[in-house]
């Protein structure tokens, strides 16, 4: 057993913008990606997930590749037409994951529109109460991305699951083993807080992780503080942000993580465009790196 591959890196693949995923992985597989993880945005867009998960396994039969998830990036808390086919969408996901191979399916969290994310834990409750149930009964963990959306305490459109006082609130309210969070630092670090010891406070709660790094500007900072005429912060590939991944993966390891680490692309400032893939296969190998390397046998177990 290649004991390196308790931990993954592969890559996001955008279902509602890449017009044949199953084709798009088979184009990029062969630079050496682990895991797929599949993304929607506020729905699934008519999506024929079986259809959608028999092509692309065809793709990876007969490599080491797996999907490591499933995602729908909307708001299921609201009840809008497009809030309630979020929901929908993570009813279907849940359903159709065993057939991609995975065990996983994750999202925003959802929150009540313009009040404080306090006010909506009920409707939370009201809500993954039942998903928590309905993705246990088919072995299925449920992940929340922990981006704020440009949301914060007090108000915002998209998530809730940004703040460590909001995830012990989430828990509190749905205490289920399969609830977690699809975690990255780069979000963290847009509110300036250290990744790291949140990662070691956190690691048994994190079921997936987003490949992101960030780099903050601290000149700009110190000058115009975080509210100012200029950005501070950049969403980066991994490898050219300020993360130290060899010590995320060790602590992921620590806290005895095993899953994918799934690079989120389509944001870095300098890699994109016809950059982008560049950018990311850099950071396949880069995470490679931080993972240990080429696993090497060790002859005395």
């Amino acid at each position: 057993m290649n004991a390196i591959l308790d931990i993954k890196i592969g890559t996001l693949v955008d279902c509602s913008k890449v017009p044949d995923p199953a084709r798009y992985i088979k184009h990029i597989l062969p630079y050496g990606f682990e895991s797929f993880s599949l993304t929607f945005g506020k729905t699934l867009g008519g999506a024929d997930l079986k259809q959608l998960a028999a092509l692309v396994l065809e793709v990876l039969d007969g490599t080491n590749a797996t999907v490591s998830s499933l995602g729908i990036y909307g708001n299921p808390l609201e009840e809008t037409p497009i809030d309630q086919e979020t929901l929908c969408g993570w009813e279907a996901l849940i359903d159709h994951a065993h057939l991609f191979g995975t065990d996983m399916v994750s999202g925003f969290a959802g929150r009540l529109r313009g009040q404080p994310i306090d006010i909506s834990i009920p409707r939370f409750k009201t809500i993954f109460e039942p998903l928590a149930k309905r993705a246990a009964d088919q072995g299925v963990r449920l992940a929340f991305e922990n981006c704020h959306m440009k949301g914060t305490w007090q108000a915002g459109d998209w998530n809730i699951a940004h703040s460590p006082r909001a995830w012990e609130m989430m828990f509190d309210a749905v205490p289920a083993e399969n609830l977690g969070l699809e975690w990255e630092p780069c979000h963290q670090m847009l509110d300036l807080i250290d990744p790291i010891p949140q990662l070691r406070q956190w690691v048994k709660k994190i079921f997936h992780v987003h490949g992101k790094d960030c780099t903050i500007k601290w000149d700009i900072v110190k000058t115009y503080g975080v509210h100012g005429p200029k950005e501070y912060a950049f969403h980066r590939t991994p490898g050219f942000g300020d993360c130290n991944w060899t010590d995320i993966v060790s602590e992921l390891r620590w806290g005895g993580f095993t899953g994918a680490i799934d690079i989120e692309g389509w944001h870095d400032p300098i890699y994109r465009d016809v950059l982008e893939m560049t950018g990311q296969v850099y950071a396949l190998h880069y995470l490679k790196r931080c993972r240990g390397g080429d696993f090497v046998p060790n002859p005395l177990v």
